[in-house]
């Protein structure tokens, strides 16, 4: 790019400064003191990196560069009664407001897509809401629930935080990795298992624990770990949930202490208040409400 007549000066004179500085500094360490020069090197700062993590294979649009089916030729589209579902989502946002449906319509893309998030869907769900594909790749690419690669048909996520890792963490991975053949990052070469380890999933009290696709098995035990993954492997499907949607593998039914449930054995009474009349003072308002 040309650059105007009057800035030539100038860059000259930085090049020139830029090359100059080098040789001054290579010129003036032979006069060091040979304890002098020992102690600037050491006072040389090495570079760290951090460990590279998974999504170091994405690209900034967040699809898989070695996946040469997830890219921009590729198309996407919903089904016909996902098209249903779409339309039942965007009812619930105004017109002005249906860039608050791109989350939803990801989780829609990415379970149709047998639990995987391609590049089209993500332009797809940008078209249908009239948003720019950027503002859809910086969704996709900040929630860890969107997987921008595949995963095998049961996504295992392991916790490895505090509350698990007391509870017997490392001995579940460890349980985990012997059955499969995988470590955390890997996926079965018959597809079927991911193996994932992440920060807590929130089921502390029934550690240690794992979330298979959408739902969680508590109460672990190495044993129990193998139970679940070769029943997963021979019925192809997951075993049922307790009525409270998760499956602890100790007996239990969701939280309960050894002693079982031994409070809260009925339902709470319902608050007694009374129909405010149409004319109330406004100062007893807090006593009419009983608060």
């Amino acid at each position: 790019t040309a650059r105007p007549p009057a800035a030539q000066p100038v860059m000259i004179a930085a090049r020139a400064f830029a090359a100059a500085v080098p040789r001054a500094v290579a010129s003036a360490l032979p006069s060091f003191a040979p304890s002098a020069a020992a102690a600037a090197a050491s006072s040389v700062r090495s570079i760290s990196m951090t460990p590279r993590s998974l999504s170091d294979d994405l690209s900034p649009l967040g699809h898989d560069h070695a996946d040469q089916s997830n890219t921009e030729d590729h198309a996407f589209d919903f089904t016909d009664a996902n098209y249903r579902v779409v339309e039942r989502v965007l009812g619930k946002y105004p017109a002005m407001y249906k860039k608050s449906a791109i989350i939803p319509l990801l989780d829609l893309a990415q379970r149709q897509c047998g639990n995987f998030l391609p590049l089209a869907a993500m332009q797809k769900v940008a078209r249908l809401l009239n948003v720019s594909d950027i503002e859809v790749y910086e969704v996709a690419t900040f929630y860890t629930m969107f997987n921008r690669k595949r995963v095998g048909k049961f996504f295992i996520q392991l916790c490895g935080t505090t509350p698990c890792m007391v509870n017997g963490s490392e001995d579940i991975k460890a349980a985990i990795e012997e059955e499969l053949g995988i470590h955390s990052g890997e996926t079965t070469p018959d597809g079927m298992f991911t193996l994932l380890e992440v920060e807590c999933l929130g089921a502390c009290v029934n550690a240690p624990m794992i979330q298979v696709n959408d739902d969680f098995f508590e109460c672990l035990t190495p044993e129990t770990t193998r139970d679940l993954l070769r029943h997963c492997r021979e019925k192809g499907s997951l075993p049922p949930l307790t009525k409270w949607g998760s499956k602890p593998l100790n007996g239990q039914d969701s939280c309960e202490g050894p002693l079982g449930k031994t409070s809260l054995a009925t339902p709470p009474p319902v608050p007694k208040r009374r129909t405010l009349e149409a004319k109330v003072d406004p100062r007893t308002v807090k006593d009419t409400m009983m608060y």
